[in-house]
């Protein structure tokens, strides 16, 4: 058993309880994850997208107030696109480039 925690609240406001967000697709990845199972391929793509796509975070997904942190499970990758470099955070390069438009000239993974 993985010791993370589902998920951190980190609204300063008042939210519901945890246990309301027990049906989304985050709350159910990080359980899994906790479980000790491994991703499927849809769910490191749906990872590498909501990491890559939200502007709270750059390891954690949010929703409704709470942070989920994914940041045991990804791993850092530089990427020259476009004459430039990037950074991004992603499971694994499969499902970077899923994520990325154009053409990609290198993925770097940064230890």
């Amino acid at each position: 058993m993985n010791a993370q925690p589902i998920a951190i609240k980190f609204a300063k406001w008042d939210i519901s309880p945890l246990e309301t967000l027990s049906n989304s697709i985050v709350y159910q990845l990080r359980e899994k994850l906790n479980r000790g199972e491994k991703m499927s391929r849809e769910e490191k793509n749906w990872l590498a997208e909501n990491l890559n796509h939200n502007s709270y975070f750059r390891t954690a997904v949010p929703l409704m107030g709470y942070r989920f942190d994914f940041s045991d499970v990804i791993r850092k990758f530089l990427v020259n696109q476009h004459g430039g470099w990037s950074e991004y955070y992603a499971p694994d390069k499969t499902s970077l480039r899923e994520i990325l438009y154009g053409r990609i000239n290198q993925i770097v993974e940064i230890n």
